[in-house]
């Protein structure tokens, strides 16, 4: 009986031709880094199969990184999007494509593009309003500014890690409320923070900012992020002028970029909104919607702990790159932003620790003991998937981190 094709995936495959994500792989043989697609459980070495069929696209997809395909533009994303398409389905291309197609366990994955500058946003109205209960209980929830615009920080891109790369534990500056002053060692209040994250490709001019209906001409695609977040260092650091050091030790990103041409059938529309926008975030005339119904779950040492819906975020990853564009701040390929916690209206949707134990009021069980925040050992995963075309899911490469004590 002759062997199965690793490209005859089985019924309801969601890294199948529908989706055809990239990422950057090298081998035990040979350490050169080079473009990937993911097919099933495979990597498509995407260079040596596009000079292997003599694709114009050789010279783009035969490099270390991601950095040249993304600063083609779309017309170049688009049309290397359906060469890929066709070397995977085609069988008169079956024989010379399989010979460059590599388990996906046999390979080591890489971040998969040069990050330029990196911005974290803060976009769901649940984690917001939870956030402002937890801390300002006899307060607003919400900032006045909250519904009038994406609030974001401007991160550390240096720290940007691919998913796999452990976390180690951060030192900084705590104090606590009734401490009389602040103390130095490692956070006790370690916590992560399930996002989405969108990649630039295609820059912009510095003074022109970036109009809404322009989104999908920048940004290439999306993946999982995990901001990692020191509770504790932030508490006592973030007045007045925002996340530092509580933040920028690490932020996990998947291996793998899914594009957005991928996430057509996944596309909605964001929650109402009760506020008038400004014009330059005022998406109500749009082509289509600018939501993403993406259905993530976090698990901790493999326990499912919470499923944070996307699809109910307020701010949309157009309005984000509108936003922060608006100044006059250019857009360098490898810009990477991040959407905020993704936390759902239930109490099991809620993207972060911080939520789900009230702060450390509320532990939450595991199956090795209680955890309030994360322990050295634990290792945090993201997955998800979006409906794709006729029934399909696509699925989102996960990102993985685990903690481990100071070196």
């Amino acid at each position: 009986m002759p062997q199965q094709s690793p490209l005859d995936l089985p019924e309801g495959d969601p890294f199948g031709p529908h989706n055809l994500p990239y990422g950057v792989f090298s081998t035990s043989a040979e350490d050169r880094r080079r473009i990937g697609v993911r097919i099933g459980g495979h990597v498509l070495d995407a260079g040596a199969a596009a000079a292997a069929l003599g694709s114009p696209y050789a010279g783009l997809l035969g490099r270390s990184s991601l950095n040249p395909l993304l600063a083609a533009g779309r017309t170049t994303w688009r049309d290397v999007r359906r060469a890929l398409t066709a070397w995977v389905t085609d069988p008169g291309h079956r024989v010379t494509v399989e010979a460059h197609l590599l388990p996906l366990d046999e390979v080591t994955l890489h971040l998969p593009y040069e990050v330029a500058d990196y911005v974290d946003f803060y976009a769901s109205e649940h984690h917001a309003t939870n956030v402002g209960r937890i801390f300002r209980p006899d307060g607003d929830a919400l900032t006045p500014n909250w519904k009038h615009l994406p609030i974001g920080y401007h991160g550390r891109s240096g720290t940007i890690v691919v998913s796999g790369t452990d976390v180690v534990r951060p030192s900084g500056q705590r104090k606590a409320p009734t401490d009389p002053a602040p103390v130095f060692g490692p956070s006790v209040k370690l916590d992560i923070e399930a996002e989405v994250g969108f990649v630039v490709g295609a820059p912009s001019e510095l003074g022109r900012p970036v109009p809404l209906a322009d989104f999908e001409d920048h940004v290439f695609g999306l993946f999982l992020l995990n901001d990692w977040s020191a509770r504790d260092i932030q508490a006592w650091e973030y007045v007045p002028l925002g996340p530092f050091l509580g933040k920028s030790f690490a932020t996990s990103v998947s291996a793998w970029v899914t594009p957005l041409e991928a996430l057509d059938a996944a596309r909605v529309a964001p929650p109402a909104r009760d506020f008038p926008l400004l014009p330059y975030l005022d998406d109500a005339e749009l082509d289509r919607p600018g939501g993403f119904d993406l259905r993530i779950t976090v698990s901790i040492n493999g326990q499912e702990v919470a499923r944070p819906p996307f699809a109910s975020m307020y701010w949309t990853a157009a309005q984000q790159l509108a936003h922060m564009t608006v100044n006059g701040a250019s857009l360098r390929t490898g810009d990477v932003y991040g959407s905020g916690t993704v936390s759902g209206p239930e109490t099991g949707q809620r993207g972060s620790l911080l939520e789900l134990t009230w702060n450390g009021r509320d532990a939450i069980e595991l199956a090795d003991g209680k955890r309030t925040f994360l322990e050295d050992g634990d290792t945090v995963t993201l997955t998800a998937w979006a409906p794709g075309p006729d029934g399909t899911r696509v699925g989102l490469g996960e990102v993985t981190g685990r903690i481990v004590g100071q070196r």
